[in-house]
C-alpha cells in the first residue's frame, strides 16, 4: 500500500498551475475545465472544507497523505491514503479535510461515453459510490492504482495528446472494474456458462429499458420476458446493476428528462410524459429527490443564455 502511494504522489509539482478559485450556481458547481477539455485533475493539499454542492462530473479522490472524509446523500465515507472513492455525477456531497494531508481529485464528464456499446452496465455500477481498496479489490487493485498513476502523470506532462491517453486508461479502468464486479458477482450456483448466460440476458434488459423507459414498464412484465421469476429476477438484477429495478427505471427517466430539458420547445408536462412519468406532480417531486432542484430551476441552470 505504501510503495503505491508513493508511486502515485513521485514526480509531481504540488502547485497546480492552473489553479482557479471554485464557482458555485447555489449548490451547483461549475466545474473549471481547460482548453475545452472535458477532465480536471487537481492535487490538493489544502486543509479547506467544501459545503455540500453537485456538479454534472464524476468525481474520484485519491488521498495520498491523511484522510479524507466524504459525505454523499448523507453516508459519510473515510477515505484513506491507498483507497479511491468514486462519488456519482450529479450526487450532492461535501468534503472535510484534515488539518494536514494532501490528495488527488480527479474530475470526468462522461456525457459523451454514453453512446458506447456496453457503458450502460457500467453507468449502472457508476450511479452509486464506490470505494475501491486492497482488500475488496485484490486481484485488481494494483492494475486499477496503475491506471490512476498513468492518467495523472499524463494529465502534468503537457501532452498535446493528454486527453486521449487519459480517456483511453480510463475506459479501461471501468472495463477493468465491470469485469472484476461481474466476476465477483454470485449469479448462479449452477456452472460458470450460466453466469455468461445471465449476464448476456442482462445486458439485453437494460438495453430493452434504454429504448422502452418511457413505456408503462413493470418488473412482472421485464422479469417474464428475460425468462425468470419475479423474484429470481429482482435479486440478480439488484446485484447486476446495484439499483432495483424501480430505482434503475426511474434513474433512466430522469437522465433522459433531463436531456429533454435543454429544449426550449418542449413544455415542462410535456418532458414528463415523454419519459413515461403519467402525473406532473410525481415527476416533479422525484425530478427534485435526484437533482436537488425542480424541473424549471434544472432548465435555468442549463440554459447557455442563464450561464453566460
Amino acid at each position: 500500500m505504501a510503495l503505491a502511494v508513493q508511486k502515485l504522489n513521485s514526480g509531481i509539482n504540488v502547485i497546480n498551475k492552473d489553479f482557479s478559485t471554485r464557482k458555485l450556481n447555489k449548490n451547483q458547481e461549475i466545474v473549471q475545465y481547460l482548453n475545452d477539455s472535458t477532465l480536471r485533475i487537481w492535487y490538493n493539499d489544502q486543509n479547506e472544507d467544501y459545503e455540500t454542492h453537485w456538479h454534472n462530473a464524476i468525481e474520484i479522490i485519491m488521498p495520498v497523505e491523511g484522510w479524507y472524509d466524504v459525505t454523499i446523500s448523507e453516508e459519510t465515507f473515510h477515505v484513506n491514503p491507498g483507497e479511491i472513492l468514486f462519488i456519482p455525477s450529479g450526487s450532492l456531497h461535501s468534503l472535510h479535510a484534515p488539518e494536514t494531508g494532501a490528495r488527488f481529485v480527479f474530475l470526468f464528464d462522461l456525457h459523451f461515453l454514453e453512446k458506447l456499446n456496453g457503458f450502460t452496465s457500467i453507468s449502472t455500477i457508476l450511479g452509486k459510490p464506490i470505494v475501491i481498496n486492497k482488500e475488496d479489490y485484490l486481484p485488481v487493485y494494483d492494475d486499477i492504482y496503475d491506471l490512476f498513476i498513468q492518467m495523472r502523470t499524463e494529465y502534468f506532462s503537457d501532452s498535446d495528446f493528454a486527453d486521449i491517453v487519459i480517456y483511453s486508461r480510463l475506459l479501461e479502468l471501468f472495463s477493468l472494474i465491470g469485469k472484476y464486479r461481474i466476476s465477483e458477482m454470485k449469479l448462479s450456483s449452477t456452472r460458470i456458462y450460466k453466469q455468461k448466460e445471465y449476464i448476456d440476458k442482462f445486458n439485453e434488459v437494460l438495453e430493452y429499458i434504454d429504448e422502452h423507459y418511457m413505456e408503462n414498464l413493470c418488473l412482472e412484465s421485464i422479469a417474464y420476458k428475460a425468462g425468470f421469476s419475479k423474484f429470481h429476477f429482482s435479486r440478480l438484477f439488484k446485484q447486476y446493476t446495484n439499483f432495483t429495478f424501480n430505482e434503475y427505471l426511474t434513474h433512466r427517466r430522469i437522465k433522459a428528462a433531463s436531456d429533454l430539458l435543454a429544449r426550449p420547445d418542449l413544455s415542462i408536462t410535456e418532458v414528463s410524459l415523454a419519459v413515461g412519468f403519467a402525473s406532473i406532480s410525481t415527476f416533479n417531486r422525484i425530478f427534485r429527490q435526484v437533482n436537488k432542484c425542480t424541473p424549471s430551476e434544472y432548465r435555468r441552470k442549463h440554459d447557455p443564455l442563464h450561464r453566460l
